[in-house]
């Protein structure tokens, strides 16, 4: 009899030493898994993070295309459109700057209206140039001393100066 309760007990505990190494296998393989899921996630994102940039860059290298080719024609508009592109990014980077307290804008803004204006204008012609009806909107601001004049450039015709 007590050779066979030992028995028992001999193959309850192999038994049982089998299930835990199984058990050990197992985690080990769901943690051999994941690792392998977390490292294809994160080279997925980057991967798109990657394409995410380059689509980007192409995108400000056409914009910046356009405005050097606006610029080489001589259209003002194109110009100041360029340098309130870059006036408000920089102020908004001023304003996003955690050592900031106080942003100083300058008094005179005739200077940025009349460069809005201009934008305006640009956008408008360039819609003329894809054959879209132009949307009517307010006259643009009288310019400032500061603000220099945009000539319009009636279709086909010679720059007006107003």
């Amino acid at each position: 009899a007590r050779q066979m309760k030992a028995e028992r007990e001999r193959r309850a505990v192999i038994t049982e030493a089998d299930g835990e190494k199984q058990a050990a296998i197992a985690r080990a393989e769901g943690a051999k898994q994941s690792a392998i899921l977390e490292a294809e996630g994160r080279k997925e994102a980057a991967f798109r993070d990657a394409e995410a940039r380059e689509r980007e860059a192409e995108a400000e290298a056409r914009a910046t295309a356009m405005v050097s080719e606006a610029i080489a024609r001589g259209d003002v508009n194109a110009i100041n459109y360029f340098v309130a592109q870059k006036y408000v990014e920089a102020f908004a980077e001023l304003a996003r700057s955690p050592q900031q307290k106080t942003v100083i804008v300058p008094a005179e803004m005739g200077a940025l209206v009349g460069t809005i204006a201009g934008v305006g204008e640009l956008v408008g012609l360039a819609r003329a140039q894809q054959g879209s009806p132009r949307p009517t909107s307010p006259p643009p601001a009288a310019p400032s001393a500061a603000t220099p004049v945009a000539p319009r450039r009636p279709r086909g015709g010679v720059p007006v100066t107003e």
